[in-house]
């Protein structure tokens, strides 16, 4: 596999809220940090604040340990009655799509506090998660610069937060006031109210080039949100890292989700570090145009019908990927949509790195049986 990033720059790196598909983000970072790939700052919003709190602290170990370990109760301390209602939430009861200004947030944060009842949830463990997690004078003192968006209810502002420039004492409290979700129990932190950075800009890119980076990698969760307009700059380079899986629900902090998560994480980002081909799976191209027809040629592999070899492979073939949604036309495309295709037949795990003779031999033996 040969890396498609420069490993000689050093990156800025924007991390999306996205709640309990967080994991994802952590699972990016170690295919960057397996690619050797080096930054100096990260900006996040709301689970992305916390994160890249994570990533400025550097110990990718621990924040892997935490992720895998995460439950529910770590975050929100909920009685039956809560669970019940922030259940109705995650199935779409309460929708933030119409906040437009810091005064409509303030509306969003009343009306979820109504339909919970008691005012919003109580998240005195994830204060607590977060000040275990999170040394402030390391972080305060780390080379890696660190940005948190968040609103300012009390100053009816939004605010990207430089964490190194907060008094160590508050810095928790930032990180807690990005990620202020709109069903939290309103609370003040370090003497002011504040709402998830999410009201915002759920991929806070701005912040990074107005403070003077250049080649950005973008983290994408999908999440609930408003996204600033961003106009990349002519001298920015900006590359999305983002999932075609399906993630779990925003407060879905279960060990077993947030591991699925990580996994995916990893692999989305080594198909981007690597120019990994596939749809649903993950697979190096190695093979030449020539060798990719030698496998094609198989037909009982890939159900060829033709008893004419050269009227399915001029005729058939071309016909039958492009109903599966394959427009390129050269024998490696046919070859990698008709692997994917077999693979999700004999539901081969999609869930790691192949080759794609890799992916070939595993076939052969499948069809043997």
């Amino acid at each position: 596999m040969k890396l498609q990033l420069d490993p000689n720059k050093t990156y800025a790196i924007a991390l999306e809220g996205g709640g309990a598909r967080g994991a994802y983000e952590i699972g990016v970072w170690k295919a960057l940090r397996e690619a050797g790939i080096r930054f100096n700052a990260v900006s996040g919003t709301s689970v992305g604040a916390l994160n890249g709190a994570l990533y400025a602290l550097g110990d990718l170990e621990k924040a892997t340990a935490c992720w895998e370990n995460i439950s529910l109760n770590q975050v929100l301390r909920l009685t039956e009655e809560e669970e019940q209602r922030l259940s109705s939430l995650l199935q779409g009861k309460l929708d933030f799509s119409w906040v437009k200004s810091v005064q409509d947030v303030q509306a969003a944060l009343n009306q979820a506090g109504d339909i919970l009842k008691n005012g919003g949830l109580d998240i005195g463990p994830l204060r607590e998660w977060i000040a275990q997690v999170v040394d402030p004078h390391a972080l305060k003192n780390s080379p890696v610069q660190l940005y948190v968006t968040t609103v300012n209810l009390t100053n009816r502002r939004t605010e990207e937060i430089h964490i190194q420039e907060v008094p160590e004492e508050d810095i928790c409290n930032m990180l807690m006031a990005s990620a202020y979700h709109p069903t939290f129990r309103q609370e003040k932190l370090s003497g002011k109210n504040y709402a998830d950075g999410g009201f915002f800009d759920t991929i806070p890119l701005n912040v990074l080039v107005e403070n003077g980076y250049k080649d950005i990698i973008a983290v994408r969760l999908p999440s609930i949100g408003i996204e600033r307009p961003f106009k990349k700059p002519d001298d920015v380079n900006v590359i999305m890292f983002k999932t075609r899986v399906p993630l779990g629900q925003v407060l879905n902090f279960t060990s077993e989700q947030a591991r699925f998560d990580l996994q995916v994480g990893y692999l989305d980002a080594m198909r981007m570090l690597y120019g990994l081909a596939g749809d649903k799976y993950y697979i190096d191209l190695t093979l030449s145009e020539e060798e990719a027809m030698a496998a094609l040629a198989r037909r009982s592999l890939f159900k060829g019908r033709s008893r004419s070899l050269p009227r399915y492979m001029e005729m058939e073939l071309p016909a039958r990927v492009l109903l599966l949604g394959t427009t390129e036309k050269s024998y490696r495309a046919y070859l990698l949509c008709l692997l994917e295709n077999a693979a999700k037949e004999k539901k081969i795990d999609p869930f790691r790195v192949y080759t794609d003779l890799e992916l070939f031999t595993i076939l052969q033996k499948e069809e043997k049986k």
